[in-house]
């Protein structure tokens, strides 16, 4: 049996870490970690996972739905309403695409950086062993 890991900490790289860290603490209300500095920055979940922004020379906009640079990873949240929480989330520099794929279930938007997420009504349920 493999050993059990409890996830602590995810990472995007980005061009400017203080502006995403700022985004993200503005849209989660997540406090920024107290060792921030212009090269990294982070934010301190109440669960004790921690969201960390690195910057990374020459870094690359990921290019969604298009693949030509592509989006490595992406986050879900989940929010009460989603109209309201995408009128904030652009308010504070998201963008929209245009592919939105999830229809009235879930929104694709855009970090400041470029980084995909996604805004959805459901949190994500993983089946378990006594699933039908």
């Amino acid at each position: 049996m493999p050993p059990q890991m409890k996830l602590t900490a995810i990472t995007l790289d980005c061009p400017d870490p203080e502006a995403l860290a700022a985004f993200y603490g503005q849209a989660t209300g997540l406090e920024p970690h107290p060792e921030s500095n212009g090269d990294f920055a982070g934010l301190n979940g109440d669960d004790g996972l921690f969201i960390g922004f690195q910057r990374v020379d020459d870094y690359q906009v990921p290019r969604w739905p298009d693949q030509t640079v592509p989006q490595q990873l992406h986050l879900d949240f989940a929010v009460d309403d989603l109209d309201e929480a995408e009128a904030l989330l652009l308010e504070l520099g998201a963008a929209k695409p245009g592919h939105q794929p999830g229809g009235d279930r879930w929104r694709v938007l855009t970090d400041p950086a470029g980084h995909p997420f996604c805004l959805t009504t459901h949190t994500i349920q993983v089946p378990t062993d006594d699933a039908a």
